[in-house]
């Protein structure tokens, strides 16, 4: 796995605790130039953000804040926004110029290590630890390290269609996605890939069984019904079901040829809980090419990630 996890994934291990555990810890950080992490207290006027260390307070001036913040490419909604979460910085060293000593730190030379060390080096298949920092209608945005943003679609979230990302994520929880390519110097990603094709999904269920499923659409010609992020079948209508109900669903019939599983709604209630989480395929490594579809199916759902490098 690599080093530079997303903001919040190291500042519990042991490494970062020891670094900050007093003046003389930080001060050999400082030496190694590693990369720590700590919770940002306040962001005053000038958009500095002063860090709680623990034995000390830290400071990031608005330009070590990120990286794009002196040319105006990162906004500084992207400092502000970081009050009471962590951050990850280099420690640069200790001004003891005031009444109490204060680490001077900086957040951008952290990510530039990142850029240069680990983002500039991914290529289209490479699957990467992300976490989920906000939700919009058109798709999920993840920290893929050290608060370096990127974006998952939505119609890249799953097979199985969704009318919001919030659906299938919470802000704040730990997923993969997989590295679908670049947009400038930003790195594009998807992750229905990593949820598994049709046969692996179908795999965990059979005809005559009668399971839980959620209701992804209702249609005049029937009723979708997801049974797992990477599969869905059609169920026949019934009065007052809605989108987002969960179901209990028998399955009719399973039909590989055509990707298809009729099933019957037995009962269907309104549920107000967080989506599970993903049960992944592929957590690691590199994906070379995808296929979603069956062997025997004329429908042909694929990702040819080496043809995207």
């Amino acid at each position: 796995m690599t080093g530079f996890l997303p903001e919040g994934r190291k500042i519990d291990e042991r490494e970062n605790v020891l670094a900050l555990r007093d003046i003389r810890s930080i001060e050999r950080a400082a030496k190694s130039g590693i990369i720590c992490e700590a919770v940002c207290a306040v962001c005053d006027t000038e958009h500095d953000l002063y860090v709680d260390m623990g034995c000390m307070r830290g400071v990031i001036s608005r330009n070590e804040g990120a990286l794009g913040i002196e040319d105006g490419s990162t906004r500084d909604i992207a400092l502000i926004s970081r009050v009471s979460k962590p951050v990850c910085f280099i420690i640069k060293g200790i001004d003891r110029s005031g009444s109490e000593p204060i680490a001077v730190l900086s957040r951008k030379s952290a990510q530039q290590r990142a850029v240069d060390e680990y983002i500039s080096k991914l290529v289209s298949g490479d699957v990467i630890p992300a976490r989920v920092t906000h939700l919009e209608q058109f798709g999920c945005f993840v920290d893929i390290g050290c608060g370096l943003p990127s974006m998952i679609p939505i119609d890249a979230i799953s097979v199985s269609r969704i009318t919001h990302p919030s659906d299938r994520f919470t802000v704040g929880q730990d997923i993969f996605a997989a590295v679908k390519g670049r947009d400038g110097g930003r790195i594009c990603l998807t992750h229905k890939e990593l949820l598994g094709t049709w046969s692996e999904n179908a795999r965990k269920f059979c005809a005559g069984q009668t399971v839980s499923g959620i209701v992804r659409s209702v249609e005049d010609y029937g009723i979708f019904v997801e049974l797992a992020p990477n599969l869905a079948g059609l169920a026949e209508l019934k009065s007052g079901v809605c989108a987002g109900d969960t179901a209990s669903v028998y399955i009719k019939a399973m039909i590989p040829e055509k990707m298809k599983i009729k099933l019957i709604i037995v009962s269907a209630h309104a549920v107000d809980k967080a989506p599970p989480p993903p049960e992944y395929m592929i957590t690691e490594g590199r994906i070379d090419r995808w296929v979603y579809s069956t062997p025997q199916a004329a429908k042909y759902i694929a990702t040819d990630f080496a043809a995207l490098r």
